[in-house]
């Protein structure tokens, strides 16, 4: 008899369950695949970076959830890496181990004030609004007329949409109850998107521009100015890139005078540069220094310099991923060195039994889909070495679990949290379901047995 091939995957986001969809299905029944996750709900980035009121993205889940359902998949919930198991132990527990833990925090402008209360990361306001039980407890402070957003890629736009959008567009979402009390008493009028090269150079979508810009409750304004700078530059990207032949079609006609009949107002503000965060005690301010292309591709600052006022400065500048205790780990470019997803150390040689798949692989590009094909190349050089030379485990996990008096959260342990999400939603007249957000309502949810 063959004993199955048993690889624990570390993450359940989509990297880490189309990981474990390619193993299932490269190795034809010869594998067990352990997902683990600190957290005690699956499907990571969908559930937990996509915007709520973005449903269809988030439909995503009901084909990882088939992944979860496979025969020879088992997921673990509340199992952190390096608290609860460590690296060494999962090396003597599987015959692999694929690291899929995507990129967790944002990157920093690095300017003067930027640590001032109000200055915030992108991602901790986005785990606040998706649901996040680490950023259940956190308070931003909505009571300021001007929020400053600095990037200009989807997911600053995401946070500028949920910001303008008013609490009624957003009942019906699965947004936390008091996600939604908070943005009910928000005082935030105008929100201002600042990016530091010009139009062509925008990285978010055409998709995510046209949603802001049929907001009923918010007017759009760029300044004419900034799309006739370097106007040669962003025709001949134009005639290159369709997807910058689009934003720049949609951004020519949020040109002009704004009407001034709506209760809120996005203003997109092109070539500048934020120089320093000002204020005494929190930020009130933000400094930008006019920028222009320098021919090489790069902007330069211009010397013009103009100061807007932000009680809140929401920093978007791109996700990094951290390192893994005692997982080689690349501190320039924020990933584990790795060829096709074999780990590499730091003298070239390969890690035996350790791969990486999506992010922390290839740095935060691509979209959701990308990971699918990312995935199966880590998983064929994965079944090849296990193939070239066998290695087979030789400690049980769930006997290491128990004796430390750990319960991970079961497949079976999270359809109960599901359930109870959806019921939550039900009762609330509040659309398909709301989120349970606070770590004590979603450990008790999980484990309910009615």
């Amino acid at each position: 008899m063959v004993v199955p091939v048993r690889v624990a995957v570390i993450g359940s986001g989509p990297a880490g369950l189309y990981t474990a969809e390619a193993l299932i299905k490269q190795a034809a029944g010869g594998v067990r695949v352990d997902v683990f996750d600190r957290l005690p709900t699956p499907y990571g980035l969908v559930r937990y970076g996509v915007a709520p009121d973005h449903t269809s993205i988030k439909s995503i889940a009901r084909y990882l959830q088939r992944v979860l359902e496979s025969p020879g998949v088992r997921f673990f919930g509340c199992v952190e890496l390096g608290r609860d198991l460590t690296r060494d132990e999962l090396l003597t527990c599987y015959d692999a181990v694929v690291y899929a833990t995507g990129a967790m925090v944002d990157r920093r402008l690095r300017v003067p004030g930027e640590d001032l209360p109000g200055s915030v990361a992108a991602t901790d306001f986005v785990n606040w609004y998706c649901g996040h039980p680490d950023a259940a407890g956190h308070a931003f402070d909505l009571s300021a007329e001007d929020v400053a957003v600095i990037g200009v890629g989807n997911v600053a736009v995401d946070v500028v949409r949920i910001l303008a959008k008013t609490p009624d567009e957003l009942r019906s979402t699965d947004i936390p109850e008091h996600v939604l009390d908070a943005l009910t008493a928000s005082r935030v009028r105008r929100v201002h998107l600042i990016g530091r090269r010009g139009p062509a150079q925008a990285k978010f979508t055409t998709k995510e521009a046209r949603e802001l810009g049929q907001l009923p409750s918010a007017e759009i304004h760029v300044r004419p100015e900034d799309m006739e700078q370097d106007v040669t530059a962003d025709d001949a990207a134009a005639e290159r890139d369709r997807l910058v032949r689009g934003n720049l079609k949609v951004l020519r006609g949020w040109t002009g005078a704004p009407t001034g009949d709506r209760p809120r107002r996005i203003d997109v503000r092109f070539w500048r540069a934020p120089v320093e965060l000002l204020g005494t005690g929190r930020v009130e301010a933000v400094r930008l220094e006019r920028t222009r292309p320098d021919g090489a591709g790069r902007v330069v600052g211009t010397g013009e310099y103009e100061t807007l006022p932000a009680g809140l400065v929401l920093r978007s500048v791109g996700y990094q991923s951290v390192a893994l205790e005692g997982v080689p780990f690349d501190e320039d470019a924020f990933v584990v060195p790795n060829d096709g997803g074999r780990i590499v150390a730091a003298d070239g040689t390969r890690q035996p039994g350790e791969y990486v798949a999506g992010w922390i692989k290839r740095g935060p590009t691509g979209v959701v889909g990308t990971n699918k094909s990312d995935a199966a190349e880590t998983v064929a050089h994965l079944l090849a070495d296990l193939a070239a030379t066998p290695y087979r485990a030789a400690a049980s996990v769930e006997e290491l679990l128990a004796a430390r008096g750990l319960t991970p959260v079961s497949y079976t342990d999270w359809l109960n949290l599901d359930a109870a999400e959806v019921a939550l939603g039900a009762s609330l007249s509040r659309g398909e379901r709301v989120k349970l957000a606070h770590w004590d309502a979603m450990r008790d949810a999980c484990r309910r047995t009615e």
